[in-house]
């Protein structure tokens, strides 16, 4: 703040000063400047010689002063042994709040109760540039408010009905829809999770369009493994492998390879598939990559889903608008981290508002949505992780280990009862602890 106002204050005397006199004292509109006098100062002579009134107190005992040339009155004021200092008083903005139309709707963000905390984490300077978060979901679509953040990504659905794209792997990770027509429960339109959760993690920000993502610079590579009923745990498990930048046999290597995978997917199992854990083991131990997963929506104790009840992961359970734990979230001693979810029942604004197409099979146009679910609060989690490590790069100071993301990620205290581990994330206070540790 000091080195600001030094500048501003260096560009102030650097403009070319036209004497007192000389000026129409109605031609130019006041200024103000902030001078604090020394014990003993000849206040009068002093506001006389600059050509100051006296308008407000200030703290610690200086004061205000109006001028119609504050640089120079600042001049006359510095050369005077009886000033301790004196400033330009600048005019500050609110920091860090996006001219995103949709801002307003994102309570999820900056609520004081339900929210995150996120204007203050930007304000400390990170917005995720250079770090790259794998979105393993439904795979990538296309949204003003996505496309420039999208990079690289990968299409791991090996069954090609549940692909419908007529193959199984391939190097496209366009979601080609994932409605059911009864196939695998009730009939249901396309989701466009993948969008929803991206949307979440790096929507862009302050272009006038939408909504924010939580880290609005960093890239999401889109990975591919829930088609048409889901997605099977050896295409997720190769998923995982893959994006964190290990190998896959019969795939190409990845170009983009991502510090912080977000899995918002999930399903029943006692114990945590040795296949899934391996991947993740792999992920995390070789190739240093945090991974982020939901809770699981059953409102039942997540040791009883996976990959929640995985090992080395940050489980993610979800919090309504009013911070309590949602209905639906599922709990227990699995759950690090709760973040918001939302509830859109009984008031849709309830949940959370990212992109989404308006597809009811295939892509169509380009919307915004509330939807409710821990799927919705996993990637809150992932963007502020990219958030920390962005502020490392910042600091000049080495990427946090998953080991010591979790250790820093901050929340705030909800009652034990929410079962929500550290409790409701604090982006402000995860993105300072990242930025103070060693």
């Amino acid at each position: 703040m000091r080195a600001g106002i030094a500048a501003l204050l260096g560009a102030v005397m650097a403009l070319t000063v036209t004497p007192l006199s000389a000026v129409a004292q109605d031609e130019e509109p006041e200024q103000e400047i902030i001078v604090k006098f020394r014990e003993g100062a000849s206040r009068g002579d002093a506001l006389e010689k600059s050509r100051t009134r006296a308008v407000a107190d200030s703290s610690d005992g200086a004061e205000v002063l109006a001028s119609r040339d504050a640089a120079e009155s600042i001049r006359v004021l510095l050369a005077r042994g009886d000033v301790e200092y004196a400033e330009p008083n600048i005019v500050l903005q609110a920091t860090a709040v996006p001219n995103d139309p949709l801002w307003p709707q994102q309570w999820h963000y900056w609520e004081a109760v339900g929210g995150i905390g996120l204007s203050p984490a930007w304000d400390q300077g990170p917005s995720g540039l250079g770090q790259r978060v794998a979105v393993i979901d439904t795979g990538r679509t296309a949204h003003p408010d996505m496309n420039a953040n999208y990079v690289g990504g990968y299409d791991f659905i090996s069954n090609a009905a549940t692909a419908r794209d007529g193959n199984g792997r391939d190097a496209n990770p366009m979601d080609q829809g994932d409605w059911t027509t009864g196939t695998c429960g009730p009939a249901r339109p396309s989701s466009w999770h993948g969008l929803h959760v991206a949307g979440t993690v790096a929507a862009l920000r302050n272009n006038a369009t939408g909504g924010t993502g939580v880290a609005p610079s960093a890239k999401v590579v889109p990975v591919r493994v829930l088609g048409m009923c889901g997605g099977t745990i050896a295409d997720i498990a190769a998923a995982i492998v893959w994006a964190a930048g290990g190998a896959v046999p019969g795939v190409p290597a990845n170009a983009f390879p991502a510090r912080t995978l977000n899995l918002s997917l999930g399903g029943p199992s006692a114990s945590c598939p040795v296949t899934l854990q391996n991947a993740i083991n792999t992920a995390r131990n070789v190739h240093g990559a945090t991974v982020v997963v939901a809770a699981g929506n059953d409102a039942v104790n997540a040791s009883g889903a996976t990959p929640a009840n995985c090992a080395g992961v940050i489980t993610t359970g979800a919090t309504d608008r009013q911070a309590n734990r949602a209905s639906y979230s599922n709990f227990g001693a699995s759950v690090e981290i709760c973040a918001p979810g939302g509830e859109t029942s009984p008031v849709v604004a309830n949940g959370v508002l990212s992109t989404m197409n308006a597809g009811a099979t295939v892509p169509a146009g380009s919307i915004y949505k509330h939807y409710q679910g821990t799927s919705m609060a996993t990637p809150h989690v992932a963007g502020v992780v990219a958030l920390m490590q962005h502020a490392r790069v910042q600091h000049a100071k080495p990427l946090l280990t998953p080991a010591q993301v979790l250790l820093h990620l901050k929340a705030k205290a909800l009652p034990p009862a929410a079962q929500c581990g550290k409790g409701l994330l604090d982006a402000r206070a995860s993105v300072a602890a990242a930025i103070a540790a060693p």
